[in-house]
């Protein structure tokens, strides 16, 4: 299958899942339900949610089972996004073409929005309903909860903010990104292996390997769009993290080295791939266009 195709279909899929579970939410606040519908299904690439499906699916896993994993990451990333958007953090305006969380309903509302949606992961994750074992449960919450905490992007994001105005060296540069970016695409990746109950600790290693590409290449490329991207089509302010002040790629190796260095590691990516003895056709499309894309 064409990944145009595939991302489209597993986009409507999670996007009603998650749609109905937050209806079937009571009304007693009704104004932070209504934020936090917003702020989740604002829209976006779904790429998270996609990784799930794709390496599970390349187990032999079923959509129907891996709705629930996919939809706690995009819960966790969509948090992030509220919170990265808000005066403290970054302060934009500006999120996937649309207003902010907090510029359409006050910092507070925002705040309690994504604090909402950290925990609504684990929940979606815990529901019996989704038929996962209480083992593989436990697995999914310890790699979610590590990869989306200190260890992992909230680290990471505590170091981003710290660096502003600091010329990072690359190994820092490095490190900042493994954790703020990198850190949930390889929770999608390993939550969609260990959603499969016979996925063997040699594939989960290899494909944890292509997620730690995947995620440098995702986050290089984003440096890259941040000078060149057209903000019309991103949906987010072009230049935003230029007039922070933070240390990019670009700023540390300069756009065409940029470039190249993404194209590389989205080749690495692909070529821990080959060790695999199942179906990767998705991911490797992924990989390829984490380094072509325009938004």
């Amino acid at each position: 299958m064409e990944l145009k195709d595939f991302a489209s279909s597993v986009s409507k899929r999670i996007n009603s899942f998650m749609e109905g579970y937050l209806k079937n939410f009571d009304d007693d606040a009704a104004s932070l339900k209504e934020a936090m519908e917003y702020g989740l299904l604002l829209g976006g690439k779904r790429a998270r949610p996609l990784l799930v499906y794709a390496t599970g699916m390349a187990l032999g896993q079923s959509q129907d089972r891996l709705d629930y994993a996919a939809a706690a990451v995009e819960c966790i990333h969509a948090y992030s996004l509220i919170h990265d958007d808000m005066p403290e953090m970054d302060n934009d305006k500006l999120r996937r073409g649309r207003e902010t969380v907090h510029v359409k309903f006050g910092q507070t509302l925002a705040l309690l929005a994504g604090d909402a949606l950290q925990t609504l992961a684990f929940e979606i994750l815990s529901d019996k309903k989704s038929g996962f074992s209480d083992k593989s449960v436990a697995n999914l919450t310890r790699i979610l909860s590590s990869k989306a905490g200190y260890s992992g992007m909230c680290g990471g994001q505590a170091i981003d903010l710290d660096s502003e105005g600091k010329k990072l060296s690359y190994k820092q540069l490095r490190l900042l990104h493994s954790k703020k970016t990198g850190a949930l695409i390889r929770a999608a990746v390993l939550m969609g292996a260990y959603s499969c109950d016979n996925a063997s600790e040699e594939d989960i290693a290899v494909l944890d390997e292509y997620a730690t590409w995947t995620g440098l290449a995702f986050q290089v490329w984003d440096d890259v769009l941040d000078v060149i991207g057209d903000t019309a089509v991103m949906g987010k302010t072009q230049g935003a993290d230029i007039n922070l002040d933070k240390s990019t790629y670009p700023s540390l190796l300069g756009l065409e080295e940029s470039k190249k260095f993404a194209q590389e590691c989205a080749e690495k990516a692909i070529a821990a791939l080959s060790k695999l003895k199942m179906d990767t056709s998705l991911l490797e499309q992924f990989a390829l266009f984490t380094v072509n894309r325009d938004h």
